[in-house]
């Protein structure tokens, strides 16, 4: 298929910054755009063309938010935003429809430090895995001034709490991590980054196709790397802590082909691509050869000194790989 010149006002220099999109301005060139390249709309498209960018957003995508994702060069997922907003603008004419998640936080959640306390009342630093057997131990508890607010006793709390840390150690998860607030609801680490914002809407109005968001991350007492489904579904008397999303396989089932990027590569990116192997393999495993990772579009969580997820990632993709998705970069053509 033809790839396409990536438009004159895409700056990369500015893809690591806040700014306003100019939606007016962006409007009228898209539509001089399509016109000048013969871009038909997406519903005329004869390849179903699907791309799925995870949780692009300023907090993990800007250097200086709460987690920005900067990979083992420090600077990674900026640089991945340039690659992967070069590749919608490269290859308009094949992508027909773009699906942008949203990590979305509030600061009473299980991931938060406000969520536990030790015996003097302090909360778990940013970073601070927490563990069965420290729950169980007492080291850390959940934080009982939170119990009124969620309507249940306090040492119901710690009982969820266990529970879940249990669940997580069961299915070979990553340990309760605790985050730095981050992706809050309401605040500019929410939003998009500009850069990519301005290429979902730029192709939404050259192609005529309407993006879709998926919120997620937003259920208190579970977290959710993955847009498919919470890390843990049902607390310890079975009630729903949260669900899986049925709309990502089925929109496999529905494309020629599926790419998949965005951050952080070694979390949601990575437990999002698992969950839907674990989908596709019950469903039909035909179906692996329609997905397609932008192995430079992602990058790992790394803070230096402290932890460092890039194998993790690198051995997540190689078992995706041997699945039968196919590992390409955004400078590959779409054939």
């Amino acid at each position: 298929m033809s790839t396409f010149p990536i438009p004159s006002f895409f700056d990369s220099a500015r893809v690591g910054e806040i700014w306003k999109v100019d939606y007016a301005s962006r409007a009228d060139q898209a539509r001089e755009y399509a016109l000048q390249h013969d871009l038909k709309p997406a519903s005329d498209s004869k390849s179903r063309i699907s791309l799925l960018v995870i949780d692009a957003q300023n907090t993990f995508c800007i250097p200086g938010f709460e987690l920005f994702v900067g990979g083992r060069s420090g600077h990674g997922a900026v640089d991945d935003n340039i690659r992967l907003c070069e590749f919608i603008y490269r290859n308009l004419g094949s992508i027909a429809h773009i699906t942008a998640t949203m990590d979305t936080h509030m600061a009473q959640q299980i991931f938060h430090p406000i969520f536990f306390v030790d015996k003097d009342g302090n909360h778990p630093a940013p970073y601070t895995d927490i563990h069965a057997a420290e729950l169980h131990e007492g080291k850390w508890k959940f934080n009982h001034e939170l119990a009124p607010r969620f309507g249940i006793a306090p040492e119901y709390g710690q009982q969820m709490m266990i529970h879940y840390a249990e669940q997580l150690e069961k299915k070979g998860k990553y340990a309760l991590t605790i985050w730095p607030y981050h992706a809050m609801l309401g605040g500019i680490g929410h939003a998009l980054v500009p850069a990519l914002e301005e290429a979902i809407f730029f192709h939404s109005i050259a192609r005529l196709a309407q993006p879709d968001f998926e919120i997620k991350g937003d259920k208190p007492f579970t977290e959710n790397y993955s847009v498919i489904g919470p890390e843990v579904l049902t607390g310890p008397m079975g009630e729903m802590l949260g669900e899986r999303d049925p709309i990502f396989i089925q929109q496999v089932q529905e494309v020629d082909r599926l790419y998949i990027a965005g951050q952080a590569k070694s979390h949601c990116v990575a437990w999002t691509i698992s969950d839907l192997l674990d989908d596709i393999q019950a469903v039909d495993p035909g179906l692996f050869k329609k997905v397609y990772l932008l192995e430079d579009c992602s990058s790992a969580v790394v803070v230096p000194g402290v932890v460092d997820h890039t194998e993790a990632a690198n051995e997540a993709y190689a078992r995706f790989a041997r699945a039968g998705m196919k590992i390409v970069k955004s400078t590959d053509p779409i054939k």
